[in-house]
């Protein structure tokens, strides 16, 4: 029992020796250590004065609660008529999948393509992007790249591979660092998107361009079976009225050519009777017509809008810049620890040899 006290004693103090011929070591270095923690510390200025700011744009938005509500009853009596007026679109856009579809490609992409108008001029937000991170700087030494033109509203069919690589390279910076779109509260259907880069009027366009792209895409999308059966209706509603006014000038015409007749000639009559049955079965119909129409027309007014924001970015936005103390901190503590695990593995290394 005392032996193996002892052996745990000695394994102690072995321990303790080690981690002082290990302190005495680096201690010895010290100098080595602080020379490059400045070093460090000074490139971390220098980056911090480097780097641009970025400005982060927010927009939050809520999603319009897709109850049938009062209308319920029209719906189910225009159901009962054998009509499908429309209705949603499933839960394809419920708010988790929503927030994918503001970061997905085709949606940026396309907010890309949308005009802005900076210091007087109609450009595209692509080729604002472009402007901002000095791309044709380097494009001027690649004739291919040189030419390159992101125009407002362009049809992406019209697109180069290059055209196409380039406006991809925007969308990857963009979504992995420059786009969040999240729900902070799951209990509160309100989704908070964020655009964050170098430039504030990029930010603050680009945020609110996605979010009116994604806004039509959603309205299209849910609305599109409404819309038709709306579209549809109309037209055979203005047919069937313009039946209506031809039979009751039919009607008026037939009475014209039978005024003062024998009323022993019925047959003289016929005409004016027929054009008044056209007039009574087109006017029933066209009430049927019109009500239907109603219907669907409040069909589609359930349907948009479909998102409402609440809160838009705002002019100055959020800006976060990299800090001269974060730098200094930062970089003489990353330059020191490197330093000190250099040494390290150098005299571990020493003495295994």
């Amino acid at each position: 029992m005392n032996k193996t006290i002892d052996n745990d004693e000695i394994s102690l103090k072995e321990l303790l020796s080690i981690a002082s011929d290990w302190y005495a070591y680096l201690l010895s270095k010290w100098k080595i250590i602080l020379i490059v923690g400045i070093i460090g510390a000074s490139l971390g200025v220098i980056y911090s004065i480097i780097k641009k700011p970025t400005y982060k744009a927010t927009l939050s938005f809520a999603l319009e609660d897709e109850k049938g509500g009062g209308i319920g009853g029209a719906l189910g009596l225009a159901s009962t008529l054998g009509l499908d007026l429309g209705g949603s679109a499933g839960g394809i856009f419920t708010a988790a999948n929503l927030t994918e579809l503001f970061k997905s490609r085709a949606m940026v992409e396309k907010t890309l393509l949308s005009p802005v108008v900076i210091n007087g001029k109609t450009i595209s937000l692509a080729e604002m992007y472009i402007q901002n991170n000095e791309w044709r700087e380097n494009w001027n030494e690649k004739p291919q790249l040189k030419s390159i033109q992101f125009l407002p509203n362009q049809q992406r069919q019209e697109f180069t591979r290059a055209k196409d690589s380039i406006l991809g390279e925007i969308y990857k910076k963009l979504s992995n660092s420059g786009l969040i779109v999240a729900i902070k509260d799951k209990k509160v259907s309100i989704i908070t998107m964020e655009v964050s880069s170098t430039d504030e009027l990029f930010s603050k366009y680009f945020c609110e361009a996605l979010a009116k792209q994604v806004g039509k895409f959603y309205i299209d999308t849910k609305s599109k079976k409404a819309r038709m059966n709306m579209d549809i209706l109309e037209h055979q509603t203005d047919s069937i009225r313009n039946e209506l006014n031809g039979a009751i000038t039919g009607v008026a015409v037939a009475n014209d050519n039978t005024f003062n007749l024998n009323p022993a000639l019925n047959v003289r009559r016929a005409p004016s009777v027929r054009r008044q049955v056209d007039v009574q079965a087109n006017t029933a119909i066209l009430t049927e017509l019109v009500k239907q129409t109603e219907l669907a027309k409040v069909t589609l007014r359930r349907e948009t809008p479909l998102i409402q924001v609440i809160d838009r970015p705002i002019l100055p936005l959020e800006k976060e810049r990299f800090g001269k103390l974060k730098g200094i901190v930062l970089g003489g503590f990353l330059f020191g620890f490197i330093t000190i695990a250099f040494l390290t593995i150098k005299r571990i290394v020493k003495q295994l040899v």
